[in-house]
């Protein structure tokens, strides 16, 4: 491990400025880049953290909010500890958020982030990585499609939503993708149950991707975020040796 700075960045972006966040090994020279996807409650400290972990691990890691639109971090009234259960009120005021980040929008953005990563003197030539959580992963999977000269590879963790009826679902746009990809599924997840699981491994099969899928067994969505009640010490830790092990392969 080695010594992190951190620092607030912005990104220009075709619709406006994204603020967001640029984690970095502190010997000022250049390393490979992962660009890291929130999840749906923002950037934040526990998001911070886990990007210095990464940092510290040799990379410069750049975690935009993708919700900039709304306004800068924190997006509304965000509490240290986040618990829906005891605040209802915490999805009411997310959902439209989220809901305004269509398709189009993210991947309009990808192309600033990307190239924001590619200008920065911190981060080394060659492609990049991406990592995702939560509605995050459905950004990195998006992300490794439409930029398969960018990503050299692609992690999703406790991902939702990644197969849709939707004609422009996630899964049924794999095709062409050229990174490798890690799977880690929260079997207590509703929001991606075991059938899509097994219809999004028929696509990357189909497609001919090479990935990796993973079920983590008693594990609820969001379990690697320490700010809510879903977080699990065991699944972390999996998922953190996972995303590592993606990194050295790749890299």
């Amino acid at each position: 491990m080695t010594d992190v700075q951190g620092t607030s960045v912005d990104i220009a972006t075709g619709d406006g400025t994204a603020d967001a966040y640029l984690a970095r090994p502190a010997d000022g020279e250049p390393h490979p880049g992962v660009l890291f996807y929130q999840d749906a409650y923002g950037l934040r400290p526990q998001l911070r953290a886990m990007a210095d972990r990464l940092a510290s691990a040799g990379y410069t890691v750049l975690v935009p909010n993708v919700f900039y639109r709304h306004g800068r971090t924190p997006i509304g009234e965000v509490p240290e500890f986040i618990d829906p259960a005891a605040d209802p009120t915490i999805w009411r005021r997310i959902g439209p958020v989220m809901a305004s980040l269509t398709s189009e929008r993210a991947e309009r953005d990808a192309d600033a982030y990307l190239r924001y990563l590619a200008d920065s003197p911190f981060v080394a030539d060659g492609p990049v990585a991406l990592t995702g959580y939560c509605m995050g992963a459905r950004l990195a999977l998006r992300t490794a499609a439409t930029h398969p000269d960018r990503v050299a590879a692609a992690a999703g963790f406790h991902g939702g939503r990644l197969v849709t009826d939707d004609p422009d679902s996630p899964h049924r746009r794999v095709e062409g993708i050229t990174a490798e990809l890690y799977f880690g599924f929260a079997d207590q997840d509703a929001s991606m149950p075991e059938e899509q699981i097994r219809q999004l491994e028929d696509a990357l099969a189909a497609a001919g991707v090479r990935y990796t899928s993973e079920v983590y067994r008693g594990a609820r969505h969001g379990y690697t975020q320490a700010d809510t009640p879903a977080y699990d010490r065991q699944a972390d830790d999996r998922h953190w040796a996972a995303l590592l092990d993606l990194l050295k392969r790749t890299f």
